[in-house]
């Protein structure tokens, strides 16, 4: 498949696009630039030149201007991590995230952790919110309370039974108090820890360090929720053992301990005159009775929770966010914008929810985060010692295609020796950002034409190793 795949059944208007697009003559060099993108559906588009001279000589070794470009501009990735802003950067983040939390689990030199954090007690826990209300759902074998047997796909999943009587106004806050109660757990943690290995916090944090990294996801009902991996580590972190007290069972027992502790407090509003509002009365905010904490295993010898597993849920959930509940990720300019954006009722709900409330607590910015259902925290955070860090993915990434690209123009490497170091000087202007309906067309079919490409050489890469190993 390529570019110029299939265009019947398009839309008129994009097929017209799509047609000018593939018979312009720059139209190679185009899905070139498309393809570095990965197939980016929003790119940033610059225009600039860059110019690279021998500091000894003053010969210019290179130079590159966007002027010969197709449309005189330089296409370079989003990279939003959301993937229903743009699949292919979201792809990109997925991977880094996986590799990221890959790293604490299995260990990897190459990114700074040592392969013996196997041997260190690991855990996956989940936190939830609490219940605001009856909602339909599917409880195991059982009919939901509404006498009704739902599909895995039934739209009311996640709904409530009596919209009427659900506390719309404790889900938003819960949401948007969602990372202070975080904030509070992580600290909590630690002295539960201290507490159950008989130490003072002083001494436990002397002997033994809690590494973690976790991910946001929503529920159905559109209330947030974490993930996290949290990891015993010994006092220099994952480099050193961590000591014999530091069980599996005690990091079990204080992560129950500390979630059941944890409360915000969430003070009265006052009414506001303008608009007019209703204050608010003072609400205490917990963690859900569901708390879940499972080993995490090291082989995949049967285990029910493995390395590779969590490390795929984690990098999927990195990438999502408020989808599930039927909202697109972009921020809401004013209430009537809610009528043209063909919204379920439960989410609708939610978000006015949002609006009626931002009088009442301004500091919170609920309208702000409507499009969020008012949570406003990071969906992925990890402690420091945790692993590497997406920057340094990244920068390992650039460095590599850097080190391409100098090869390919015969430029010298930045680390030669000082007397033929080069100088580069660049100048970039942003110009704009997106595609024309055709293009976008285009960058779509050449995406799905890379992940097609990528899951063929996933699939074959096993073989290739059987086979390699067969010929020594």
């Amino acid at each position: 498949m390529t570019a110029t795949a299939s265009l019947a059944g398009l839309d008129p208007i994009i097929l017209a696009d799509a047609l000018r697009v593939t018979g312009s003559p720059g139209f190679d060099r185009w899905q070139e630039q498309i393809r570095r993108t990965g197939g980016c559906s929003d790119p940033i588009r610059l225009t600039g030149a860059t110019k690279t001279t021998d500091r000894a000589t003053g010969t210019v070794l290179h130079a590159y201007t966007t002027d010969v470009e197709p449309g005189g501009t330089l296409r370079i990735a989003c990279g939003n991590r959301r993937a229903s802003r743009c699949p292919a950067c979201a792809w990109t983040y997925a991977g880094d995230t996986y590799h990221l939390i890959r790293a604490g689990l299995t260990g990897d030199p190459n990114k700074g952790t040592p392969e013996t954090v196997r041997d260190h007690p690991r855990v996956f826990a989940t936190l939830t919110a609490p219940s605001f209300g009856p909602v339909h759902n599917r409880p195991g074998n059982r009919a939901c309370r509404c006498g009704t047997h739902h599909t895995e796909d039934a739209p009311e999943l996640g709904t409530p039974l009596d919209p009427d009587s659900y506390d719309y106004t404790g889900s938003v806050l819960w949401n948007n108090y969602a990372p202070d109660l975080w904030r509070l757990f992580t600290i909590y943690l630690r002295r539960q820890i201290a507490r159950l290995a008989g130490l003072t916090q002083k001494d436990a944090h002397a002997q033994a360090r809690v590494s973690y990294a976790k991910v946001a996801e929503y529920q159905k009902r559109g209330a947030i929720h974490f993930h996290t991996i949290v990891r015993f580590d010994g006092p220099d972190g994952p480099d050193s053992p961590p000591p014999h007290w530091a069980t599996l069972q005690l990091l079990t027992d204080a992560i129950h301990a500390a979630a059941t502790r944890v409360t915000v407090v969430v003070p009265k509003s006052k009414p506001k005159p303008k608009p007019k509002s209703k204050g608010q009365p003072a609400r205490t905010l917990t963690w859900g009775k569901q708390i879940d904490v499972q080993p995490i295993g090291a082989f995949g010898h049967g285990e029910e929770i493995t390395e590779q597993a969590v490390a795929s849920y984690v990098a999927k959930y990195a990438t999502k966010a408020a989808e599930t509940t039927g909202l697109v990720s972009r921020r809401i300019g004013e209430l009537p914008e809610l009528d043209g954006m063909g919204l379920p009722d439960h989410t609708r709900r939610l978000i006015r929810a949002c609006w009626d409330l931002d009088p009442a607590y301004p500091d919170r910015k609920l309208w702000a985060w409507a499009h969020m259902l008012g949570f406003r925290g990071h969906f992925s955070t990890k402690s420091r010692q945790y692993s590497t860090t997406l920057g340094a993915l990244r920068q390992v990434r650039a460095d590599y295609r850097a080190a391409q690209q100098r090869a390919s123009l015969g430029l010298p490497d930045p680390d030669d020796p000082p007397d033929t170091t080069t100088l580069v000087v660049a100048h970039w202007a942003y110009v704009g950002q997106g595609h024309t309906p055709g293009e976008s067309w285009l960058a779509a079919t050449i995406h799905r034409d890379l992940q097609e490409q990528r899951e063929t050489a996933r699939q074959e890469l096993p073989a290739l190793r059987d086979q390699e190993g067969a010929t020594k």
